[in-house]
């Protein structure tokens, strides 16, 4: 059993590689094999969202706080609000994060399949 504190991880911000804005991620866990599950908890400020991207075993976002949108490849953007739970499909192109004027905050959980839990496309190009 391992016990990891709150605060025994610094906040990393969100790569301007894999994000629009300013995003903070605090990790919450990493498996140990042959476990593959992460989670992160990661706050976007207002406007602050990802790239599109795709995950290999899909991905379950639990809103925490604020309000924001998530949206899959040709569909309209989706309000999203505490205590909503998104599934994400493996395979299914994606983005999510704040709304324009509203910060958000969500757990995101995803497996590892060969070591990669995302695959990282293009910067969405509005919202």
């Amino acid at each position: 059993m391992i016990v990891k504190r709150c605060g025994s991880e610094p906040s990393t911000k969100g790569s301007l590689e894999y994000f629009s804005g300013t995003v903070r991620i605090d990790r919450l866990f990493e498996a140990k094999k042959p476990a593959r599950t992460a989670a992160a908890s990661v706050t976007f400020e207002p406007n602050a969202r990802t790239a599109w991207h795709t995950h290999p075993l899909g991905q379950i976002l639990i809103v925490t706080s604020g309000c924001g949108l998530v949206q899959r490849w040709n569909e309209p953007a989706e309000e999203i609000k505490p205590g909503d739970v998104i599934w994400i499909e493996p395979g299914e192109k994606h983005w999510h994060g704040a709304k324009v004027d509203t910060a958000m905050t969500h757990i995101s959980i995803v497996e590892q399949l060969d070591g990669k839990n995302a695959d990282w496309m293009e910067k969405v190009e509005s919202i």
